[in-house]
């Protein structure tokens, strides 16, 4: 196999790993926890200076608007993070996650169209950090398990109740 086809190969890879890891793991699991909380658990606050689920999932959805399709020209940068972690209603859960989906879809689709140039690529996020494509793919994996973990254990804490991801 040449060099190309290698990179090639690898940027099927990626693109097939973040959707993996967004869609088939995160959503399924995050829907669950959803359903359990439902619209008024979704915004209920483990503390005063803690985010609650909903914030979460407006903040992932911005994030990683932010950082695919923005950074990858699909859409402006429109994002407003303080009103992410500012909200404390006003939306349903499964609006909350269906619109989540309905953007990491979108990311999914922009990730699965990257060429190795492309991934390669260095461009500035947030007006302040320089990333390279493939950076800013690894960023928004990394940054939605982290939150998604949030999430799950938020859940446990909130229901008492044995998530069971793996009887999915």
């Amino acid at each position: 196999m040449s060099t190309a086809d290698a990179a090639t190969a690898l940027a099927a890879i990626v693109a097939a790993e973040f959707r993996r890891r967004l869609l088939g793991e995160m959503l399924p699991r995050i829907r669950r926890c959803d359903e359990l909380l439902g619209d008024d658990g979704v915004w209920q606050r483990p503390a005063p200076h803690c985010n609650s689920v909903g914030n979460l999932l407006l903040h992932l959805r911005g994030n990683t608007t932010q950082w695919i399709l923005a950074v990858f020209g699909t859409t402006d940068d429109h994002r407003d993070r303080p009103a992410e972690f500012a909200a404390d209603g006003g939306h349903p859960a499964q609006v909350l996650v269906d619109a989540l989906a309905a953007t990491w879809e979108r990311a999914c689709d922009v990730v699965d169209g990257l060429s190795v140039d492309e991934l390669r690529r260095e461009r500035v996020v947030q007006r302040r950090y320089v990333e390279s494509g493939l950076g800013a793919v690894l960023h928004v994996l990394e940054h939605c398990s982290g939150h998604a973990g949030q999430i799950y254990a938020w859940t446990k804490q909130a229901t008492g109740r044995d998530l069971r991801f793996y009887a999915l």
